[in-house]
């Protein structure tokens, strides 16, 4: 019996049938923000969390690190509502950060966000309500 995995079908290596995709893997710029956003939100989070603030920390890890997951799943949807929907709920989880870090800012116990992670997050809302809109029409 002849291995599934054997050079002749998929190339010298293991690793190069690792790299098969299901999905269309090109460049994506909400995907690719979201992920830097996410990565900055653990950042902020974290220091909140340095601070012995866990609740807030927890809060902005959980909203702050959604949208990227949804969006990303939305990748995979399985019709243009479930897309649509998904884009749905990273809508409101971008609000929802937007409340938190609001809160940090104006709060003189805790850290005020960096202007350039609200300036982030003002161009993830803009694209993604436009991608929402977008799609509705098609």
């Amino acid at each position: 019996m002849r291995s599934v995995l054997n050079s002749e079908r998929f190339g010298s290596t293991i690793s190069q049938f690792y790299d098969l995709k299901m999905r269309n893997d090109r460049k994506n710029i909400i995907v690719d923000l979201t992920f830097e956003f996410s990565i900055k939100i653990i950042e902020f989070s974290e220091s909140i969390r340095s601070l012995h603030k866990y609740e807030m920390a927890s809060q902005i890890f959980r909203s702050g690190t959604s949208i990227g997951a949804n969006i990303r799943e939305a990748q995979n949807a399985e019709s243009k509502a479930d897309f649509i929907h998904k884009f749905k709920i990273s809508a409101k989880e971008a609000d929802e950060i937007e409340y938190w870090l609001e809160l940090c800012e104006k709060s003189i116990f805790y850290p005020s966000p960096d202007k350039e992670l609200q300036k982030d997050l003002k161009s993830i809302i803009l694209i993604i309500s436009k991608i929402i809109s977008s799609s509705k029409k098609k």
